[in-house]
Order: C-alpha cells, then structure tokens, then sequence
C-alpha cells in the first residue's frame, strides 16, 4: 500500500485496509517473521532460549507483560524492540490527539469529523517509531498525568458542563492510544495511581474526577520492575498484577562469552581507540570476571545485582587508560596490560550497592577484590596451582621465580612505562618467560602471559604485590616482615 498517495476516507476504503488491534497486528507480524527466519530481538545477547521464547509466546498470546529483573538485564532494551513487529504505517484522522483509526474511531472528535465529511475526511499516517510511548514511573506520578483531567478552561471557552467528554484534557495512556506503552519501574508508582489503571486494562473505559467514559483503548501494555522495589521503595498492587497476564523473568548473562558480546556490543568506543589501541583477549575475559565476582560478592547486596553497565563502563576505562598513556608517551599505538585494569576502579565502584561489610572494607578495596578475584580464577586456568605443589613431587616450575625474589630483587611495573620499557622490566625477572611459555596466551600475547604469571603468585601469596602512586611493585612475600624487624 502506497500510503503517501492515500489522503482521504474515501481512498483508505478502495484499498480494502481492514483495522485490527495493536496485539493483533504485533501477533501477525511476528508470526511472519518467525516463519521466515527473521531475528526479532537480534540485539538481545543472551536471551535465546529463556526470556525472547517467553516474550514471543506472550505476544503470541495478546498479553500485556511485566518484565521483572535486576538492574541491567535489557528489560527496556526488550520493550522497545517490539516497535519492529508494528505495521511501518498505520493511518489516523488527521489531527486528531488519540490516533484514531479513520475506520474505527472511538473519539467524540473522530466520529464527529467523519460524520461531518464522510468520505473526504483527511487522513495522515503514523510511522511505527513514533507509536513507541514510554514512561518512568515516579512517586510524583499523577492521575492526570497518566489518565487526564478535567480542563475548566476548555469547559469555560466551548460553555460546555463537565458530563461534556470534550472537556477532557487526555493524559499520557490514551495518547498511547494504538501504540505500545511502556512503564518503567512501576512499583514506585503510587498505589492509589495503579488502581487508576484497571480498568483501562480489562474494561476499557476510564475515569476522570467521577467521570466515566467508555474509550475503548488499543495499547499493548509492557510493565518493567526490579525485584528490589518490592522491599525498598514499593510493591505492585495485586489486583494489577493479576490484570498483567504475563510476567516474565529476567537475568544476567549465564556465560562469559555472551557476557563478552554485551559488553563489546554496548561500549561506546571511539573508531579512534579502536584502530590503535589493542585489548588482548585475556583482558576481555578479566573484565567479565570481574562483575560475575561482584555479583557473588558478600560485600554487594544481592538484591541490587549488579548491572552488565559495570563491564561495558570498565571497557571503556580500560580503553582511556591505554590512550592517556599514548599521550604522555607520544606512541602511535597502545597495548592494554593487567596492571591498566586499576584504571577501571571507578568504573565498578559507582555499580555496586554495598551491605555493611562492604562500607566497612571501603568501595575502593572492595572493587580490587573484584578484580584480584578475576586474575586468580584466570591465573588457575592457565597455570598450575602455586599452593598444591608437594615436596619431591615434580620439579616446581614456579621455583626460578621464587628464587629471584628471595634473592631480594624488586619488580616495578609503573602505569605510564612505554611499551618497550614495560617488556624489558618484565624481561629481567629470571624464570618468568619459562613458565609463561607454557600457557596458549603467550602465544598471542606473551606479556601478558607474563604479567598473568606475577599477578597470579601474588594472589596465591607466593610473592607479595604493593600498588605504588603510579604502579605495582613485586617483591617477597618476607621483605616486609624483615623491613619491619630491622626497623624495631
């Protein structure tokens, strides 16, 4: 259909356009691309075959959903997503505030025209992105708001009394009127302003001060909430959760490598940074296993969670840490290290909602927990366990090592080192390119191979590791204490 040669009732009919509801043509639609292979919410990682199949049976089934999750699991990413399984054009009686169907009108205003002019009513069309209405709910939220009120200035100027449904002033959901309408965290809505909403959802009228209206609203409904409100700030309201035919259940990525998608997807990286800045896999992977620690953590409250917006942020970090470091040094190119991932602390300290425990160890130490407890997960995978070495077993492969730093030697990795004086400091500790070797990032990466060797003892406390003003400083574990007995 050739909607910009259609401008009139009467060349809408000769078309043989037949009107159907929101749900209907969303269900239509989605039945076709189904069919077709087509991906419907290609940009959702992670959901395949959890939340998208619950979503597709929902609208399958016409029901207004409740997606129910912690923050940052792409409950509104999902909502608005939807907007492609809406016809491209829909046509409206033009200039009429609620959208009306020229063939279905359920205004006072639409009947009227139509009545008026027939077939010559003009006719306008509405683009499917500009049927997308999404609302934050807020304890400040009212009725007239969401649903209207009553406008005296209007009754006054047309003299028309108040039983007059022409001195309605409509509020944001009938607006949404043939459009999916989207309420963002609905448990803080007031209670009283969620009884406001039933009978919009099964009746289809509403009520304005006392007034009572049949208007017959076509919306398809997507409700979100994080199960956190339901302590914290409020609750959803029974009789409107029962009138929400589907609640589906969010989550966060079970996987690091869908993890890794979401986060590679989502970052906003600069075409700058990325064509000359590298991030070695192993990076990648710390970054991701460094928020499933913090979503473990006994520090973080878990019903906060934490949100995939932590890993994309630190991604981001990590890139800018790289590219200060080219500045100061005047390289063309930047190799992204380990010890760069102190740059990402602020990234996970302003995610994370702490308990008790959590303020008491401080924000700062609670994100290195996070990513120490990364580097020993990933250290583990790629090395032999330090710990489990027995004697006479085997030769200990981390002995050269050891040796080096009982000898009393010193290791200093500093943040704004070039690369070239960051590979020939790692060069000097004996033993360290043996044992790297072993591992498939050296490949790739021997570096960090290297720097995955020296972080990793540090954290089975086989040698001991101090963060300097502008670095980190490798020692043995027994400096220390003797610097302390000789200072006594």
């Amino acid at each position: 259909m050739n909607h910009n040669a259609i401008k009139t009732l009467g060349e809408l009919k000769k078309t043989g356009y037949k009107p159907r509801s929101v749900k209907d043509e969303i269900r239509e639609n989605l039945r076709t691309k189904i069919q077709e292979g087509q991906a419907i919410f290609s940009q959702i990682i992670g959901y395949d075959e959890t939340v998208i199949p619950d979503v597709q049976r929902a609208l399958l089934s016409r029901h207004n959903i409740l997606l129910l999750g912690l923050r940052g699991q792409a409950k509104t990413r999902m909502a608005r997503l939807m907007v492609q399984l809406l016809d491209e054009y829909v046509p409206i009686i033009k200039g009429n505030e609620l959208n009306d169907d020229p063939m279905n009108p359920i205004t006072y205003s639409g009947q009227k025209v139509i009545a008026e002019k027939g077939d010559d009513t003009p006719i306008d069309w509405l683009y499917r992105e500009n049927r997308y209405v999404e609302k934050l709910a807020t304890p400040d939220v009212s009725v007239a708001d969401l649903i209207g009120d009553v406008d005296p200035i209007k009754a006054a100027s047309l003299k028309l009394t108040y039983n007059d449904p022409r001195v309605i002033h409509y509020g944001l959901i009938p607006r949404s009127h043939r459009c999916i309408f989207v309420m963002n965290e609905l448990p803080d809505l007031q209670a009283r302003i969620q009884v406001s909403l039933f009978n919009i959802l099964q009746e289809g009228d509403i009520q304005i001060r006392g007034f009572k209206m049949a208007l017959p609203l076509d919306i398809q409904f997507v409700f979100t909430a994080n199960p956190e409100d339901y302590t914290n700030r409020g609750s959803i309201i029974t009789p409107l959760k029962d009138r929400i035919e589907s609640q589906i259940l969010t989550h966060y990525p079970e996987s690091i490598e869908d993890a890794k998608s979401i986060t590679s997807q989502e970052a906003g990286i600069s075409d700058q940074q990325r064509d000359h800045i590298y991030i070695p896999e192993l990076l990648y992977e710390l970054i991701e296993y460094s928020s499933f620690e913090a979503r473990y953590s006994d520090f973080v409250d878990e019903k906060s969670g934490v949100s995939a917006r932590l890993s994309i942020s630190a991604l981001e970090n990590l890139y800018s840490t790289v590219e200060l470091r080219m500045l100061k040094n005047g390289e063309k190119k930047g190799f992204a290290r380990i010890s760069d991932l102190w740059g990402i602390i602020p990234a996970i300290t302003g995610k994370v909602e702490l308990v008790y425990e959590g303020e008491q160890e401080g924000a700062h130490q609670v994100a290195l927990s996070f990513i120490n407890g990364a580097l020993k997960t990933l250290f583990l995978h790629h090395f032999p366990d330090p710990n489990k070495m027995t004697k006479g077993s085997e030769k200990d492969p981390y002995g050269v090592i050891k040796a080096y730093f009982s000898g009393g030697n010193q290791l200093d990795l500093l943040h704004d080192y070039s690369q070239k004086d960051y590979e020939e400091a790692l060069k000097e500790v004996a033993g360290l390119e043996s044992i790297a070797s072993t591992s498939v990032i050296y490949t790739s990466d021997p570096f960090i191979a290297k720097e995955l060797v020296l972080f990793g003892l540090a954290e089975a406390g086989v040698i001991s590791k101090d963060f300097l003003v502008g670095g980190t400083n490798f020692s043995d574990p027994l400096a220390d204490v003797w610097g302390e007995l000789n200072d006594e």
